[in-house]
């Protein structure tokens, strides 16, 4: 097959299997982030004189219907095309005409691909902070439902001092709210625009206007100087996978604390049989396979991670192929991330406390005593500590 960028003989098919991978079919998400930077560039060029008004609304008119299509699920990126921005080129070209194969002056790949990118992560990170709020608001919902209801603290899988399913709910909730923030502090890397950076060098001989497509596409700035947008390739995207990692630990502990207490040993949580499943061989059993899942898959958020920083680690300078592979972990991490929190919310609604099966060993309060003997008596913790423990120890010897 021959290629738009090809100079003389065909690719070899198998080097195309291999070098564009699975890319075509990542790139489907980016179509509609990718038309709209082109649209933006097109303008951009029409204003800098290197581009006529009839071409420039010709791309612009052709873009959107592009855009359209794909939605509707008319056309395909397909292995042929290689990736979206080759896709999207040819297709306009065949839908427009000539006008299609100028909407390329003063860009590569290279910069089109980032700032698709840039453009799909800020609205992918603002859609995973908001499914981190989305839990933390479930887990509110169950705080003033059954927030009452006296629980164990554990420390070393041993009661330790009393809590309440309000506290419990609430650490969680507090920690996700700062997960959303953490997420939502990414943005500040992808608030640059690499447009007009070209294949790292910059445009020689033309004159582009880089803060109008800033502003068009609402980039905070511009990323320079051109040189700086390649070296900052995966590191956005680690930081992105770092903190949906520390999000799904967060919901990985929380899973594992409800598969926990709904153990029959404890028997504190009630699951409802829409959100368990059953065994293929014991019919009493209903199994928290949500909850398991959810626990296994923090394994996955750190593969994402640490294959997204292997890919960019060490490299020289300059456009690398190997920066293509990032696409995948940092999709699977955020689509993970995005289902994990969608499922969570109906299933802590759903949620019912047992009360009854409730015990709080009366030596839970001994760490009180101690403190109120303080207030009380004015003697020092360490004075109070040992008491406490004598009394404890000694009504151990009774009860024998």
């Amino acid at each position: 097959m021959t290629r738009l960028w090809d100079k003389g003989a065909p690719l070899d098919e198998r080097v195309l299997q291999y070098t564009a991978g699975e890319d075509h079919a990542l790139d489907e998400r980016l179509v509609p982030y990718d038309a709209r930077a082109s649209i933006a560039h097109a303008q951009m060029l029409h204003a800098q004189g290197l581009l006529s008004a009839e071409d420039c609304e010709a791309i612009e008119s052709g873009l959107e219907s592009l855009i359209a299509s794909h939605a509707k699920g008319d056309w395909r990126i397909e292995l042929a095309d290689e990736d979206g921005q080759t896709a999207l080129e040819k297709r306009l070209t065949a839908l427009i005409g000539a006008a299609g194969g100028r909407v390329h002056l003063g860009r590569s790949r290279n910069d089109q691909v980032l700032t698709a990118l840039r453009l799909y992560l800020r609205d992918a990170t603002e859609q995973t902070a908001e499914g981190a709020e989305a839990v933390a608001l479930a887990l509110s919902r169950l705080a003033a439902r059954e927030g009452d209801l006296e629980l164990p603290g554990y420390t070393h899988m041993q009661q330790a001092m009393p809590s309440s399913v309000a506290l419990w709910a609430s650490g969680f909730a507090a920690e996700l709210r700062d997960d959303a923030a953490g997420l939502r502090a990414v943005q500040r890397r992808l608030g640059k625009n690499p447009l007009g950076s070209a294949a790292g060098y910059g445009t020689p001989g033309l004159p582009l206007d880089r803060d109008a497509t800033t502003q068009a596409l609402d980039f905070e700035s511009v990323h320079e100087p051109v040189t700086a947008v390649q070296l900052s390739r995966g590191k956005a995207e680690s930081q992105l996978l770092f903190e949906i990692a520390l999000l799904m630990q967060d919901l990985g502990r929380f899973a594992a604390d409800v598969c926990l207490y709904y153990t029959q040993e404890f028997a504190f949580l009630e699951l409802p049989d829409e959100f368990t499943t059953g065994s293929s061989i014991m019919p009493q059993k209903r199994n928290p396979d949500v909850f398991e899942l959810l626990r296994g898959r923090t394994a996955t958020a750190h593969g994402c991670l640490v294959e997204a920083l292997g890919i960019f680690a060490k490299l020289p300078s300059g456009y690398q192929r190997d920066l293509q592979l990032l696409k995948l972990p940092l999709f699977r991490g955020i689509d993970l991330a995005l289902a994990s929190t969608a499922i969570l919310p109906p299933a802590i609604d759903a949620m019912r406390f047992k009360p009854a099966n409730v015990t709080l060993d009366p030596s839970i309060h001994a760490a009180e005593r101690a403190n109120q003997l303080v207030v009380s008596e004015g003697i020092p913790f360490r004075e109070a500590y040992r008491r406490v423990g004598a009394e404890l120890r000694a009504n151990k010897v009774d009860e024998k």
